[in-house]
C-alpha cells in the first residue's frame, strides 16, 4: 500500500464533485449555474475534512472493513446486469462511438427471503475487477489485494434469482459525475429489500471506469472535457442523462423488454433519484418524461430551469448536506428550483454530512483511513435509506409517512426547511 495524501484522495471517483454543490459552484439561477470544474487529481478534495490533509503513511487498509450495511427490508435481493446501447443517439463525449452505451444493474425483491443478510444463490459482485482497479488507481492504491477486496465487497444480493411475485415500483438511480453506479449499491439493495425494482445506471464516459462486454472499460472522457470547458457543460450532462433514463425506461417497460424479469415492474409507479449531478438529472428527466412520478436530488446543484408548471405537481425531495444546502446558503439553485416546484415538496439537510455521505464512498474512504463528514458512515447510510424509502413509499405507494411531516426525535440530524 502506498502513501495517500489529500491530493491523492482527491482523485477518488475521478470528477465526483466537478458539478455539485460541494465544490466552489455558485448558482444565481438554475440556468446560470457556474462551477470550477475539477480535474481527476483535485475534484474530490472539497469533500474531505482538514484532517485528511496530512499524509496517510500510518493509515492501514484494514483499519475499517470493506462492507456495506445489510439491507433492512423483508425481502431477499436479486441482481441482474444489462448492457444496453442506444444507437439512435450520438454519444456527447465520444461522438465516434457506436451509439450511447449504458450498463445497468437491476436490484429487485427476490422470491426467497434473506437469511442473516444473505440471499440464497450466487453472490453478486460489488464491481468488476477492472472497475475496482480503475477506482483504486484514482487514489493511487496499487495493492492487488485491495482490488480484489473492493470487487468482492458483499453486495447483499444474488445473481438472477427468481423475483418475488407481483408487480413492484421502479426506481432509477443516477450516480454523481465521475462516480460509478456501484457507489449507490447500499441504497439500491435496501430499496430492493423493501419491495422496489431499482435500476442503477452507469452513463458512458462519465465514471472512473465502467466495464462493458467485449471491450475496454469506459473511463471518464467527460472529466477532461468538463475541465477544459470551465465546468460550463453541466446542461450537456443532465440532458444526456435524461435521454439515458428515457431509453432505459423504454427498454424495461416497452413491448420488447431487455430484462427477463421486466414483468415484475409496475409501469404506473416509477421514481428517480440521483446523487450530485445525478440528482439534478432527476429533475431534468422528470421535466421531459411524464412516466417518472417522483424524484430525489441528493446534494446536487441544479443546472436546468424547471418548466413553467414546475414538474406538473409531481413530488420531489431535496436531501443535502448542512449547511451548504440550507435555504439561502451556498447553492442558490436549490432556492430557485424550490420556488418552481408544485405539489408535494420536501427540503431536508443532514447535520455532519458532506457531499459523499449519501453514497457508499464513505465506506471506501473509511477503509483507507480518509475522513469525510463528521456523521458516522453507518448513520449517514441509515438516514439516506430511511428518508428515501419514506419518500418513495408516500409518492409511489400512497402510504402515509409521518416521518415526512417534520423533525423526528429518532433522526435529530435531519433538518426540515420550508422557505
Amino acid at each position: 500500500m502506498n502513501k495517500l495524501t489529500r491530493a491523492a484522495a482527491a482523485a477518488l471517483l475521478a470528477c465526483a464533485v466537478a458539478l455539485p454543490a460541494a465544490t466552489t459552484a455558485t448558482a444565481a439561477t438554475p440556468t446560470t449555474a457556474t462551477a470550477t470544474a475539477a480535474s481527476p487529481s483535485t475534484a474530490f478534495a472539497a469533500t474531505l475534512s482538514p484532517a485528511s490533509a496530512a499524509p496517510a503513511a500510518d493509515r492501514s487498509a484494514d483499519r475499517e472493513p470493506l462492507r456495506l450495511p445489510a439491507p433492512t427490508g423483508p425481502y431477499g435481493v436479486g441482481s441482474s446486469v444489462l448492457h444496453l446501447v442506444d444507437r439512435s443517439r450520438t454519444d456527447p463525449w465520444v461522438p465516434e462511438a457506436d451509439g450511447r452505451q449504458l450498463m445497468v444493474t437491476l436490484h429487485y425483491p427476490a422470491a426467497r427471503p434473506a437469511t442473516g443478510g444473505h440471499t440464497p444463490g450466487r453472490p453478486a459482485p460489488y464491481a468488476t475487477r477492472e472497475e475496482a482497479r480503475l477506482l483504486l488507481d484514482a487514489i493511487q492504491v496499487d495493492d492487488p489485494s485491495s482490488v480484489a477486496k473492493l470487487a468482492r465487497i458483499p453486495a447483499h444480493s444474488a445473481v438472477d434469482v427468481r423475483p418475488a411475485p407481483g408487480r413492484h415500483p421502479l426506481v432509477v438511480l443516477s450516480p454523481g459525475f465521475g462516480m460509478p453506479r456501484f457507489t449507490l449499491t447500499g441504497l439500491a439493495v435496501d430499496l430492493a429489500s423493501r419491495g422496489y425494482v431499482v435500476a442503477s445506471l452507469d452513463h458512458a464516459y462519465e465514471s472512473s471506469g465502467t466495464s462493458v462486454p467485449g471491450g475496454p472499460a469506459l473511463t471518464c472522457v467527460a472529466c477532461k472535457i468538463m475541465e477544459e470547458s470551465g465546468g460550463t457543460k453541466g446542461p450537456v450532462v443532465t440532458a444526456a442523462r435524461a435521454a439515458d433514463t428515457r431509453f432505459v425506461l423504454d427498454r424495461l417497460t416497452g413491448p420488447r423488454p431487455a430484462w427477463r424479469y421486466a414483468g415484475t415492474i409496475d409501469r404506473e409507479r416509477i421514481g428517480m433519484a440521483g446523487h450530485s449531478v445525478g440528482g439534478a438529472s432527476a429533475a431534468t428527466a422528470m421535466a421531459g418524461d411524464r412516466r417518472i412520478d417522483a424524484g430525489v436530488n441528493m446534494d446536487g446543484t441544479f443546472w436546468d430551469a424547471l418548466p413553467s408548471d414546475g414538474l406538473g405537481g409531481r413530488p420531489f425531495l431535496l436531501l443535502g448536506a448542512e449547511p451548504y444546502h440550507r435555504p439561502g446558503a451556498g447553492d442558490t439553485s436549490w432556492d430557485s428550483t424550490w420556488a418552481g416546484l408544485s405539489g408535494s415538496r420536501y427540503w431536508l439537510t443532514v447535520d455532519g454530512a458532506d457531499h459523499l455521505s449519501f453514497t457508499d464512498a464513505p465506506v471506501l474512504l473509511g477503509h483507507f483511513g480518509i475522513p469525510g463528514g463528521t456523521i458516522a458512515t453507518e448513520r449517514a447510510e441509515a438516514v439516506t435509506r430511511t428518508y428515501l424509502a419514506a419518500f418513495f413509499d408516500a409518492s409511489l405507494r400512497d402510504e402515509d409517512q409521518p416521518l415526512l411531516d417534520g423533525p423526528d426525535p429518532s433522526h435529530p440530524e435531519v433538518r426540515f426547511h420550508r422557505p
